[in-house]
């Protein structure tokens, strides 16, 4: 007799449907039901695949250029060695102009959709980096890099990374604040991937983008870094970047030379930090389109080359060079010299690219020099100046960044040696210090800048503008009724990414804002419901104010709108707080 096959299968529904309800099954469940942090874990892992993958990408392409340009694929430096003189004059001429085409293209034909710069997007954005910009921009670094410019290749690798890790979030559409973490992430991963130093690399990010070291951050990004380190071993295998020679005080008291040298770092690096901002003003101040300010940029490259090919590139040839050969002094000054009016020349024009790599070029030529010296004037108590050219490196880099945390792991994950981390302590902290006293802003204050802009202002005695507030007052979707459906509400939150809404009631009463991070954390609790108890009371304001009065007024707050009303409380709109600090920033010349 044949059994009634639906009867069964209808029982057997229903004794999954009880089994799955049953009181151990539920706790079961809730026990080990994945949370927010597993999962933000389980993507940083992702990421930190993708943004690998990113890396190795660029540096094959830059690789398969190169080989196109000279056959090999030993390097700059021996790619300028191998041409006469006019092929140096013309090639990174050329590469700027078509570096400057592109990008002039992009400003023109190719849409901005969110932030073209990673540490904008996690600092103060939504975690949004504009895809096509930064596909636009990586190649023209790729031609700029690839003809010789000046510049570092990390610049577009971590900026890959950075955008692949805001795809994933955005597709899984993520609320701002874990968007913000996972774009952290992928930069991590980025270099990570660029130098082969995983735990640099998330302090890279902790110290220099967030400014503080957090144990809710600090752990995806350790995964992200630990996961492209995995990955990028089995490309290019598990070696130091930087070859370090036999590493060996002579004395006690030769850490009194090493201290000196984080002085001599500390006091030279704000010169190397204005010279790059003068050569940018001067290039901007250029009445002339874009490519043409590349290709001058390659123009002084290549006449510079001329005379000292070793200023091709990022100069990590150069650099392995002083580690491990003897040079005279008046060859490492020549190099040092053009080698710092090269990179002002790249990253002046416009380049795209880092100034990382070429920063450690300086460091270890400037210390190599002052190695040099300590063995002339005291021989029997200095080492010799490969020692010194290390610890240059790591004092340059934390004098230029102001992370002297990150530069001290940074030079032992490249350089794989221990011996080097005492006097390298020392130095670091010192230049740091030095710079510090000298000059306010570190080497990436101009892409933090938006993140501290409001705080610079609140000390700002003029009025600025005479633009009032009102003008920008718009009704958009960052306004939501307090009646909105929950599920309404959620929707807008993912389909905008703002950080905040402004809350109105029915009667057209401003109620305060909703912060998207206390949505999803109530979300959480399993009381959604009860969403207007996470209203954060405000007073809108007064659409009189001039630009820089508002910012005064608003302080520090991170959000994306505020409310404004005339001075009879008559409800105008919402101002968005990035393009307020945008227009003041235009306004003041980018002060």
């Amino acid at each position: 007799m044949r059994p009634n096959s639906d009867h069964d299968c209808l029982l057997s529904v229903s004794a999954v449907s009880a089994w799955a309800k049953s009181p151990v099954v539920v706790w079961v469940r809730r026990q080990f039901a994945p949370n927010t942090l597993q999962i933000t874990l389980l993507l940083a892992g992702i990421v930190g695949l993708l943004g690998a993958l990113a890396t190795v990408a660029f540096r094959e392409a830059l690789s398969g250029l190169q080989f196109l340009l000279a056959g090999h694929r030993s390097g700059m430096v021996e790619l300028a060695q191998g041409l006469n003189w006019w092929q140096r004059l013309l090639l990174p001429t050329t590469g700027g102009l078509i570096a400057g085409l592109i990008l002039q293209f992009a400003t023109l034909w190719v849409p901005k959709k969110g932030s073209d710069d990673y540490m904008e997007a996690i600092a103060i954005g939504t975690g949004v980096l504009s895809l096509r910009q930064t596909l636009v921009k990586s190649l023209s670094s790729l031609c700029s890099v690839a003809s010789g410019a000046s510049i570092g290749r990390e610049g577009p690798m971590v900026q890959l990374a950075a955008m692949f890790a805001s795809l994933v979030g955005r597709m899984l559409a993520f609320p701002p604040e874990r968007l913000r973490l996972l774009v952290a992430c992928g930069a991590t991963a980025g270099i990570t991937s660029a130098y082969n130093a995983p735990i640099a690399g998330a302090l890279f990010i902790s110290e220099i983008v967030y400014g503080s070291i957090s144990t809710a951050t600090l752990g995806p990004l350790v995964v992200a870094s630990v996961i492209a380190n995995i990955v990028i071993r089995q490309f290019l295998g598990y070696e130091a970047v930087y070859r370090m020679p036999r590493f060996d005080f002579v004395s006690g008291w030769e850490v009194f030379f090493y201290v000196g040298l984080g002085i001599l770092a500390g006091v030279l690096a704000p010169l190397f930090l204005r010279l790059l901002d003068t050569a940018k003003e001067r290039f901007s101040a250029l009445r002339v389109p874009l490519f043409l300010r590349l290709t001058l940029g390659g123009l002084i490259v290549g006449a510079l080359s001329l005379r000292v090919p070793d200023v091709w590139g990022n100069g990590y040839s150069v650099v392995n060079s002083i580690l491990h050969t003897h040079w005279a002094w008046q060859a490492l000054a020549m190099v040092l010299v053009f080698k710092v009016l090269a990179t002002a020349s790249s990253a002046g024009s416009g380049a795209v690219g880092g100034v990382f790599t070429p920063t450690l070029f300086v460091g270890a030529a400037l210390g190599s020099l002052y190695g040099i010296a300590m063995n002339a004037l005291a021989p029997a108590a200095a080492s010799v100046a490969s020692s010194y050219a290390v610890v240059g490196m790591g004092a340059f880099l934390a004098a230029t960044t102001y992370a002297p945390l990150m530069s001290i792991l940074m030079i032992f994950e490249m350089t794989l040696s221990y011996q080097v981390v005492l006097p390298l302590m020392l130095a670091c902290v010192t230049a740091y210090i030095t710079a510090h006293t000298l000059r306010a802003d570190s080497v990436y204050a101009k892409s933090l800048r938006r993140n501290q802009a409001t705080g610079r202002w609140l000390s700002m005695t003029g009025e600025g503008s005479e633009m009032r507030l009102s003008s920008l007052a718009v009704d958009n979707d960052a306004i939501v009724s307090a009646a909105v459906a929950l599920d309404a509400l959620g929707e807008r939150f993912i389909a905008t990414g703002y950080r905040n809404l402004v809350v109105r009631a029915e009667d057209g009463r401003l109620l305060g804002t909703l912060d998207a991070a206390r949505w999803w954390r109530r979300q959480a609790t399993g009381k959604p419901a009860l969403w207007t108890e996470a209203i954060t009371p405000c007073k809108a304001l007064d659409g009189e104010m001039t630009l820089v009065v508002a910012l005064r007024a608003v302080g520090k707050l991170h959000v994306d709108w505020v409310p404004v009303a005339n001075n009879a409380g008559e409800w105008l709109g919402v101002v968005s707080l990035p393009e307020l600090i945008e227009i003041v920033t235009e306004e003041r010349g980018g002060e």
